[in-house]
């Protein structure tokens, strides 16, 4: 295991229990919380995107807010919803945040998952176009943004210009060179890690999978990035991809952890999900010595080189920062980090 941060799903409720009540609690409180990861020597800070719902969704003003405020951490996405997305404006916006946090950005984008509404990305101003479905119309967007990230001129410049053009086509500005190496693909299934593969793009595979062989959760996301990396070997791409598994994990150090996280044994779930079979990944919560030995039997952690945690982001900045504290003091170093 060579990098372990957060995500953070960013909700927030008006419930009296709940340390975030407002848009405005859960965007400062990820910032404040990105910046105790990283003096607590955690590598990334990560952040989910939903539409249409409380919870983080706009993510580029947070990650250039992040990036200002820290120095080393990575910061990222898991995932953006591609069907809901103008790839020439997230080019602009994706390549400031980059530049603003120093190169820092590794940003997870996908075809998208359940919303909260009906064809939501309709009232952003999309369809699929004639013979695609709605994952088809996220991949072209997919697609389309990739090759924006070339840097290479398309548009043809205007000859009486306010300000002097460079010789030649015109790009999409700011551009920022090394990001298109720091794209992640979230994939549900084993085609889509190919497709991913195929393109260039690193893998994120989430906390739930297509339930393709009826197998275990993490023998299926294990088998699933080792098919992955086949296909990566097999496009000839000229660097090593990365792959991440998100999990939730709490070490129980406290009557508090006990409280919130002792509930017993967690296993796997099995769920329809977009009119998909799909299998969920367990829950872990146990003592550190105890966690240490179940997570080494997780065939996708030891196939992954970047494990993130899903945190419980409406208990707060502090008590987030013990969670991770406990599993980067007392369970990271066990499982081969740094």
């Amino acid at each position: 295991m060579k990098k372990i941060g957060f995500l953070s799903f960013g909700h927030w409720s008006a419930s009296s229990q709940s340390a975030t009540r407002s848009a405005s609690d859960v965007l400062l409180q990820s910032i404040e919380l990105a910046v105790a990861a990283e003096e607590l020597g955690a590598d990334g800070a990560y952040f989910r995107v939903h539409h249409f719902a409380q919870q983080l969704a706009s993510p580029f003003p947070l990650l250039a807010a992040v990036g200002a405020r820290t120095k080393r951490i990575e910061i990222g996405t898991g995932v953006i919803d591609m069907r809901y997305e103008n790839p020439f404006y997230m080019i602009e916006d994706a390549s400031s945040a980059d530049l603003i946090s120093g190169g820092r950005l590794q940003l997870g984008i996908s075809r998208g998952s359940p919303e909260q509404v009906i064809d939501g990305w309709r009232h952003f101003g999309f369809a699929p176009a004639e013979g695609e479905s709605e994952a088809d119309m996220g991949r072209r967007h997919a697609e389309v943004f990739l090759d924006l990230l070339k840097g290479e001129g398309f548009a043809q410049p205007n000859p009486n210009p306010m300000f002097p053009n460079p010789p030649g086509l015109l790009r999409l500005e700011p551009h920022s060179a090394g990001l298109r190496d720091r794209i992640w693909w979230g994939s549900a299934s084993n085609a889509t890690a190919l497709w991913a593969a195929q393109r260039g793009m690193n893998l994120q595979s989430s906390t739930l999978k297509a339930d393709e062989s009826g197998e275990p959760f993490h023998v299926q996301q294990a088998k699933q990035i080792r098919a992955y990396r086949d296909a990566w070997a097999e496009a000839g791409h000229a660097r090593a991809p990365r792959v991440s598994v998100s999990r939730s994990i709490f070490a129980l150090m406290n009557d508090r952890d006990r409280a919130y996280f002792g509930r017993g044994d967690s296993s796997d779930q099995i769920g329809i999900i977009d009119k998909m079979r799909a299998v969920f990944g367990r829950s872990y919560a146990a003592e550190p010595d105890r966690l240490i030995e179940e997570l080494r039997a997780d065939e996708a952690i030891a196939e992954a080189d970047t494990l993130l945690l899903t945190v419980p982001n409406q208990l707060g900045v502090d008590y987030n920062a013990h969670v991770i504290d406990a599993i980067l003091t007392h369970v990271a170093p066990a499982l081969g980090w740094r």
